[in-house]
Parts: C-alpha cells; sequence; structure tokens
C-alpha cells in the first residue's frame, strides 16, 4: 500500500473529523496515515488562502451548506462527541510545536489523541499554555517536558520546514491527504482517498 501523508493541524475541526475515521479507512485497505504536523496559519500565508469564515464569511448561503454538510458528516459517522470549541480560532502554534516533540518523544499517537480530544470534544483553550499543560499531564504525559521541548529550536524549524514543505508540494489548507503524490482536499474526499489507496495498492 502507498504511503498516506496526512497534513495535519489541530486547529482545524475537519482535521479532528477525519482523524475520527481515518482508522476504518486504515482497517479497510490496510493503509496507514502518516500525520505530518503543518502549521495552517502558516500554510494560509504561504498560499494566498483564507480561513472559510473569512473567504465565505459574506456569502450566508455558502456558511449555511458548510455547517449543514459538517452535520451530515457527523450524522453518517456517528461522532457525536464533536463540540465546536468556543474558544475557536485557537492559535495552534504551541501545541503543535508539542506534537513534533511527541513525535520524538515516541507518544505522538497518544499526543493526538489527547489534544484532539480536548480541542473538540472537551471545549477547552488549547491555545493556553496551562490548560495544555494539565490536560497532557492528566492524560499520563510528561506535559512539562513535552513543553520545554517546544521551544527547541529544532523542533520549531521542523515546523516551519514541514509548512513549507506541504506549500511546495501544493497543499493550500488542511485536511489535505496524500496518496502517492496525488492531492486530496477536505473531508468530503476521503472516498476518494480510500479508492486510490486500493488502485494504488
Amino acid at each position: 500500500m502507498p504511503q498516506v501523508d496526512f497534513i495535519f493541524d489541530f486547529a482545524s475541526p475537519n482535521a479532528y473529523l477525519c482523524h475520527k475515521v481515518l482508522p476504518k479507512i486504515a482497517e479497510r485497505t490496510g493503509t496507514t496515515f502518516h500525520y505530518v504536523p503543518t502549521l495552517l496559519g502558516g500554510l494560509f500565508n504561504l498560499t494566498g488562502n483564507q480561513a472559510p469564515m473569512i473567504a465565505f464569511g459574506g456569502i450566508p448561503n455558502k456558511m449555511a451548506y458548510e455547517q449543514l454538510e459538517t452535520k451530515r458528516f457527523i450524522a453518517e459517522h456517528k461522532l457525536s462527541k464533536f463540540t465546536f470549541n468556543e474558544n475557536f480560532p485557537i492559535n495552534t502554534l504551541l501545541i503543535m510545536r508539542g506534537l513534533i516533540a511527541a513525535e520524538n518523544a515516541g507518544v505522538k499517537d497518544k499526543y493526538i489523541d489527547v489534544v484532539v480530544k480536548a480541542m473538540w470534544e472537551d471545549n477547552q483553550n488549547m491555545g493556553d499554555p496551562e490548560v495544555v499543560l494539565q490536560v497532557l499531564n492528566t492524560a499520563g504525559l510528561d506535559g512539562q517536558a513535552l513543553l520545554s521541548e517546544t521551544q527547541n529550536p529544532e523542533v520549531k524549524a521542523k515546523l516551519m520546514n514541514n509548512t513549507q514543505a506541504a506549500a511546495d508540494r501544493g497543499a493550500f489548507g488542511i485536511p489535505s491527504f496524500y496518496v502517492g503524490e496525488e492531492l486530496f482536499f477536505g473531508k468530503e474526499r476521503l472516498g476518494q482517498v480510500e479508492a486510490a489507496i486500493l488502485a494504488a495498492g
């Protein structure tokens, strides 16, 4: 099976929704998804893109449809724990650097599960370092060690380099997926992602 890269930032509620659906796709296809920590705000800046609420905020029918599509997705996949975070938009620079630190420490998968739950189920303000520390420690992770590593120049550089590489590769937003070198953007493309995986396998 081909490697599937998931261009990922906790900032995106659609990235959360994809994250919850990917295990079933992985089970059906036998593939694994490689989460690539990428700063969404940085990706927007590099590509001239904007968040939907900014880009389409003046088009009420468009925004209403976006909400309807999200409700359909949630219902289809039974994602009833999803809660739109009242602190949105959240600056995710700290927790994205933390994801790279967690990867270096060998706890990437647990870190992702803990932080997405805090962001998109438990309504935690994950832009607040004290909240982040408490969430990580409560989950049994070494929050202090991970947050200390977010100041490591190598960790900072890796997040910047990942973001630039995603833009150079053609990505412009999150969630984005690469099956081999073929780009698929948005949670609505997960069916196409799965088909491409099977075709390539």
